[in-house]
């Protein structure tokens, strides 16, 4: 049915593949998957394809020759992309493809099948990784949009540990375990390898404890096993005189401080850098 003057009564926010979305309006509440590749200027047409984000985040296609009703909730939003290629991108280890410039978290996640208790971050290089939410649209056809991460929204119990920290232990080549007693959750780097020429010994074993809400808590202080003493003089280093039982082991505490913390950007490798400074920087 026509409206009145003929002014078009159903709209449609249409995106290209830049995610620049334009306002349109059609007379009839039904169009074909062809009229909106038309309205928003993809010629040829059948090297095109329509698809609509729905209000979860889903992506469905619309068929050249397939009725899609404009009657919504609100206002429809319609992505018109090429079909003709295929972009490359990384969640967490997985190598994967899609399709189409522009993709939504909620594709994302199901792709990488990531559980309910997981987030998905996009690493911006040298910005902070940003989250993604399933109703977000991404351009995968933008500079750096190749590389994605998964993160726990719960408190790490058990023997659970972000993928982010998990790819980052196992990609620099750490050996570690995750031990858990009392409610407590402990990472431990196995033989890690100490200053050269620092201390009595030329490896041990760093124990960093995860409090409830990590990640976005962050740990406090490091432990390590066994008790270090500065070459030379034999001597403890300053504020490492505290023992701490944890895992059946005497662990000896690294009193060592700093409330900066960027949840969803720090993490152990966060952690795993001032253990190294601190072990650096030990002096009686």
């Amino acid at each position: 049915m026509k409206s009145e003057g003929n002014t078009p009564r159903f709209p449609v926010l249409i995106a290209d593949e830049g995610l620049n979305f334009k306002k349109h309006a059609f007379d009839d509440p039904k169009v074909l998957g062809r009229q909106l590749i038309e309205a928003a200027g993809g010629h040829p047409v059948d090297e095109h394809a329509a698809i609509a984000i729905l209000p979860n985040g889903d992506f469905e296609d619309i068929r050249l020759d397939e009725l899609y009703d404009l009657r919504g909730r609100g206002i429809e939003k319609v992505l018109v992309a090429r079909s003709d290629r295929s972009f490359k991108f990384k969640i967490d280890d997985a190598d994967l493809e899609w399709p189409r410039a522009c993709i939504s978290g909620f594709v994302l996640r199901k792709l990488a099948k990531l559980p309910p208790n997981y987030s998905l971050w996009q690493e911006m290089p040298g910005q902070h990784d940003k989250k993604i939410a399933d109703t977000d649209v991404i351009n995968l056809a933008d500079a750096g949009v190749e590389r994605f991460v998964s993160l726990i929204d719960q408190t790490t119990e058990g023997d659970a540990l972000p993928s982010k920290d998990q790819t980052y232990l196992s990609g620099h080549g750490y050996e570690f375990e995750v031990v858990t007693e009392g409610g407590s959750t402990g990472i431990i780097l196995n033989a890690l390898p100490l200053p050269e020429g620092k201390f009595a010994h030329t490896e041990a074993d760093v124990l960093i404890l995860l409090p409830k809400g990590y990640p976005d808590c962050p740990p406090d202080m490091f432990y390590v096993a066994p008790k270090l003493t500065l070459a030379g003089t034999g001597q403890v280093p300053k504020a490492c005189t505290v023992e701490h039982r944890f895992g059946g082991r005497v662990w000896q505490r690294w009193s060592r401080h700093n409330d900066a913390w960027r949840p969803g950007v720090d993490g152990l490798q966060t952690m795993v850098a001032r253990v190294q400074t601190a072990l650096a920087e030990a002096r009686a």
